[in-house]
């Protein structure tokens, strides 16, 4: 355990966190900057065993959950507000709990829509591949939004990875780009790699949620920071530790701040050109 500065007002914060990785830490760093409470971090990656007595000897006033571990771990608690942080598809895990609230590790489709629109201008049709379960909900979101912004997307239904190939296939022609959501049905390392060798060759680019695969041959990817995650976490724990939203307002709140990398050696390869404004906002990779 590690334990940390002492509020004036001596509220006590129960921190879970799945693991000691860099993006945890930033994230947790960003929520010490604005909750000022007494924190005792567990790392469950830590612990040969969890018990969830060690919850109630520690007598948090709130329990802030580190990735997707330590939610699965806090979730059956009921009688103590809980803020999660970096989880996937925390919807999943804790749908309907009254106690709950959080931050996702997605940026609204509104948001992403209009960053799309601002870093290309021209994608005036952006196509997607998508499981309906897992991120049909998603994908409505971002039609209204593309719809709004005067953009046609054009979405295409996939069961398994087996059907993406066929699936890029069908809407090769239709579309200006292509945009990746985090679907682990439609994505896996095989048709990461079909993928984006297939957009390439058609000369389309190629928009992700992860830098990793910029890095691989997209052109552009739009993802978190887990720090300003973290100030988020912060300001909703501060809200509820004041007892002006409490556990009765349990709410899940879209990440903020959108990150954007360019890939200027595809750029180039693709013939794309940005505005100067743009890439003063962006990180750059040559």
């Amino acid at each position: 355990m590690c334990y940390y500065g002492v509020s004036e007002a001596g509220q006590r914060v129960l921190v879970i966190q799945s693991l000691n990785v860099a993006p945890y830490e930033e994230a947790l760093a960003g929520f010490k900057s604005v909750c000022d409470a007494e924190i005792t971090k567990i790392v469950l990656s830590n612990q040969e065993k969890f018990n969830p007595q060690i919850i109630q000897s520690n007598h948090p006033e709130l329990i802030l959950a580190i990735g997707m571990d330590a939610l699965t771990k806090t979730k059956e608690i009921k009688d103590i507000p809980i803020i999660y942080m970096m989880v996937l598809n925390p919807q999943t895990i804790a749908s309907g709990e009254n106690n709950i609230s959080g931050i996702s590790m997605t940026l609204s489709p509104e948001k992403q829509m209009t960053t799309i629109l601002e870093v290309l201008p021209a994608a005036k049709r952006v196509g997607i591949l998508y499981h309906p379960d897992r991120t049909g909900s998603f994908v409505r979101g971002a039609v209204n939004a593309a719809n709004n912004l005067g953009i046609s997307l054009v979405a295409e239904r996939v069961q398994n990875t087996k059907e993406v190939p066929s699936a890029l296939k069908n809407i090769r022609n239709q579309i200006d780009a292509f945009w990746m959501i985090p679907d682990i049905t439609v994505y896996s390392p095989e048709t990461i790699e079909f993928l984006i060798l297939f957009w390439l060759e058609n000369r389309k680019p190629i928009i992700s949620f992860s830098e990793k695969y910029v890095e691989l041959g997209a052109l552009m990817s739009i993802s978190i920071d887990p720090f300003d995650i973290g100030t988020q976490a912060g300001e909703m724990a501060k809200t509820v530790l004041s007892n002006t939203g409490g556990n009765k307002n349990a709410q899940r709140i879209d990440a903020r701040k959108a990150v954007i990398l360019i890939n200027m050696r595809i750029a180039k390869k693709l013939g794309i050109t940005f505005d100067e404004k743009v890439l003063a906002k962006a990180k750059v990779l040559n």
